[in-house]
């Protein structure tokens, strides 16, 4: 089973989510603060953080930031409801997911599951649906993204929902209201600021030379167009 991380320096958050992810059999840690949790991280293999937005010393945003430079830990930020541009902020350097307070134990689950799933899912195995272009290989189903030597690629869920979007969308000139619309579903809260970020992060992944992109093409003025072509499977 999993082990996750509560990183939270509310009490009664931390052992709410503890009490409902310790049901279901997750091996559950606690930390107070980022300091707690680099301590646990030197002794202890987490699968998947719940980190609070609102830490002491150290906030939940720049240590999502540290951390994704240095690991593949699946993060989901816990924030207020108040807390929409530090989430969409989040998101962009390079959280998973977020759930807002206050939560309901069973989101809290599904969004669990879904991220381990999508973390621990196999490069081989079941039949998927998936796209193919330039060598790379886009399973839909297991949200993985392959590279042209079988190895797996590390994306984060908007990274993934992003390339999704431009593969299954290749030749068409797709608006940044329309790739915040589809790719966070959450277009009020967000800007193009946000779409632009991933479509950075998405050029580091697949461009061989970033600055210079052949499949992710911004048209000025209206968009991005994936010039790439795509095959289905």
């Amino acid at each position: 089973m999993a082990t996750l991380a509560i990183v939270d320096d509310d009490a009664v958050t931390r052992e709410t989510l503890n009490a409902t992810l310790a049901e279901e059999g997750f091996d559950v840690l606690q930390a107070r603060s980022a300091e707690d949790l680099k301590a646990l991280l030197e002794t202890r293999r987490i699968d998947l953080l719940l980190l609070d937005i609102r830490l002491p010393r150290q906030d939940g945003l720049t240590l999502t930031r540290e951390l994704r430079a240095a690991s593949d830990i699946g993060i989901i930020l816990v924030s207020s409801r108040g807390d929409k541009l530090d989430r969409i902020i989040g998101l962009e350097m390079g959280a998973d997911d977020y759930i807002a307070k206050p939560f309901e134990p069973r989101e809290v689950l599904a969004r669990v599951r879904n991220l381990l799933r999508r973390l621990d899912a196999p490069v081989q195995g079941r039949e998927d649906r998936k796209r193919s272009f330039e060598g790379w290989t886009l399973y839909i189903d297991r949200m993985q993204l392959v590279d042209p030597a079988g190895a797996a690629v590390r994306l984060t869920g908007a990274e993934f929902e992003l390339l999704s979007t431009f593969v299954s969308n290749a030749g068409r000139v797709l608006s940044r209201d329309y790739l915040l619309t589809v790719t966070t579903r959450r277009k009020t809260e967000a800007s193009d600021r946000t779409i632009d970020s991933l479509v950075r992060r998405l050029r580091q992944v697949v461009e061989a030379d970033p600055k210079a992109p052949r499949l992710i093409i911004t048209v000025h003025g209206s968009g991005y167009l994936f010039a790439g072509d795509v095959a289905q499977g």
